[in-house]
């Protein structure tokens, strides 16, 4: 790296780590959105998951053209692109309230996903290439710690602002009358404006920088040169499908256990708090969980093996996410939420295991794995249509139990492939 590109690296990789946190901070608010919607639009479980169906499917819509669109602007013109169609998307959600239109709230999500697919597509790469190659695993680490700062602060924020005590005024998931109901869509308008204008911040910043994180990495450094980065090219490979499919259960385990988990504690079998507290817990113990067990992670896997502690991590989920479907009351409650801390290490770890043992080339596998993403559109909804026909929220946590059985099966299978492990590996930091 050359004096000017080192002098750039810092700056630049600050300025991308605040877009890590942007796409945790924004997709986390899904969680106190689906509580808010079920509510205000009267909705069935299954129907409020179509929130989470509308935002994921954007990952295997969007991920194929997201990098060939990066590989024609660049990192920057791309990432601020990207940023306005997710400004874009926010405005859609007064639009969908002044009409009353769930359909138009899911289309502002799917929208916001485009771009965030795009963000991710270019800053990942982007990430690991500002700075010595030899650390590129420790700055995706770091960025994931603030990936994961964004999404507590994230549920936090949507929590206080959209279920509130003042219009849920029993402290259940139905709002009580007209006047609430139009409350709670302003509460709703209120937050994506003010993601809106943080997002805005975002553009100024990159427009900013831009010239610095241009002198930082070379194009062909983030984009992968003339190198075959189609999903299909991965197709063909056993570990990459296999790392596909592990990929597409623990996305779609950890958003169906956020997704539910508000709703789950606010039942009295469960807990019987308000749907704000719930809210609150969900940051602080689900989420926050899985940013504190990325710093303890981060020490661990330069002790053990990483195929090793990834089958001790999803083992000790199986168990977690079968206590909160067998038990009820404080027991399933702290069981539910402790599951976060497992996950933590789950989505780097598969990724990078996958692509130590892959033969295809690692940007055609990479981008297999960002497709297989669209498992947090899949399992969230039929978690709901679960949820619908028993009339419990606790029979739906049969879907991640039966996930994580599946990631189990991936991790002992690639804990018996040898050699591979402490190879660097670039990978992406979260979804």
């Amino acid at each position: 790296m050359s004096n000017r590109a080192a002098q750039a690296a810092l700056p630049a990789f600050v300025t991308v780590t605040c877009l890590f946190f942007a796409w945790g901070f924004i997709t986390s608010n899904n969680d106190p959105l689906i509580a808010a919607l079920k509510g205000i639009y009267s909705l069935t479980t299954a129907e409020a998951m179509l929130t989470q169906f509308a935002f994921f499917l954007g990952y295997g819509v969007f991920s194929l053209p997201a990098a060939a669109v990066v590989g024609r602007l660049g990192p920057s013109k791309s990432i601020m692109a990207a940023l306005i169609v997710m400004i874009a998307g926010c405005f859609i959600v007064p639009a969908s309230s002044a009409v009353r239109s769930y359909p138009l709230v899911l289309v502002a999500l799917f929208t916001l996903a485009a771009g965030i697919t795009m963000l991710q597509v270019a800053a990942n790469p982007l990430a690991a290439a500002l700075g010595a190659p030899e650390r590129s695993h420790f700055r995706l680490t770091f960025a994931q710690a603030f990936n994961s700062l964004g999404v507590v602060l994230g549920v936090h924020l949507g929590a206080s602002l959209m279920l509130s005590a003042d219009i849920f005024k029993n402290g259940g998931a139905t709002i009580a009358n007209e006047a609430d109901r139009a409350a709670g869509l302003a509460a709703v308008n209120h937050a994506f404006m003010l993601i809106a204008a943080f997002l805005a911040a975002l553009v100024v910043l990159i427009a900013v920088m831009r010239h610095r994180i241009e002198n930082a990495v070379p194009h062909e450094e983030v984009t992968g040169g003339a190198e075959n980065g189609s999903a299909f090219a991965a197709l063909r490979c056993g570990w990459a499908l296999a790392g596909a499919v592990a990929i597409f259960l623990y996305v779609g385990s950890e958003v169906t256990i956020g997704s539910l988990m508000i709703n789950y504690l606010n039942r009295p079998e469960v807990l019987g708090v308000s749907l704000a507290v719930a809210g609150a817990m969900t940051a602080n113990y689900y989420w926050g969980g899985a940013l504190v067990g990325r710093f303890i992670g981060s020490a661990l896997l330069a002790v053990f093996p990483a195929a090793v502690l990834l089958t001790i991590m999803v083992a000790v989920n199986v168990a977690l996410s079968l206590a909160a479907f067998l038990l009820s009351g404080p027991a399933a409650a702290y069981c539910a939420l402790a599951i976060g801390l497992f996950n933590s290490i789950m989505f780097p770890t598969i990724f990078s295991l996958t692509l130590q043992r892959a033969t295809a080339p690692a940007s055609a596998t990479a981008g297999l794995l960002c497709v297989a993403i669209v498992g947090g559109a899949v399992l969230p909804w039929i978690a709901g249509k679960i949820t619908d026909a028993t009339g419990s929220f606790g029979h739906a946590f049969i879907v991640p139990v039966i996930g994580y059985i599946g990631i189990l099966i991936f991790a002992i299978a690639a804990a018996r492939v040898k050699g591979a492990d402490h190879h660097a590996v670039a990978m992406p930091a979260g979804h």
